[in-house]
């Protein structure tokens, strides 16, 4: 699935590992590093990572945080905040995609044991 994901949002300029961080900043929030390595349940090197790469590609801006002179406010650029609605587009086709032979009860179902699939999981890897 994450390569389809991947495939799906390459045209836009997003992998599936920037999801987190989209989400988590959608609606304009401005979030530390440290805030966005627990909403996305990885490492700290791997988050730096990431948010280098988000920043190489416009995705993401960093402004010094009031607070902690030694950390940095993340927010997403207008660029990605124009790519969300896209991104939401491709996503929604492939679950139309993945469910499209399912009779609508068999969908409803599997919907609702991913969703207490989804909830039962802990940001550290842990059930």
């Amino acid at each position: 699935m994450t390569r389809l994901v991947d495939q799906r949002l390459k045209p836009l300029g997003l992998t599936a590992s920037q999801l987190p961080v989209l989400v988590a900043l959608k609606h304009g929030e401005k979030r530390t590093q440290k805030d966005l390595v627990l909403a996305a349940g990885v490492e700290q090197s791997s988050m730096a990572q990431l948010l280098a790469r988000m920043e190489r590609d416009g995705l993401i801006r960093r402004e010094p945080s009031p607070d902690d002179r030694r950390s940095s406010l993340i927010t997403l650029t207008d660029h990605a905040l124009s790519l969300l609605e896209p991104g939401r587009d491709a996503l929604r086709r492939i679950d139309e995609d993945a469910c499209a032979g399912l009779p609508g009860t068999d969908r409803t179902a599997l919907l609702a044991m991913l969703a207490d699939v989804a909830g039962r999981i802990v940001p550290d890897g842990s059930t």
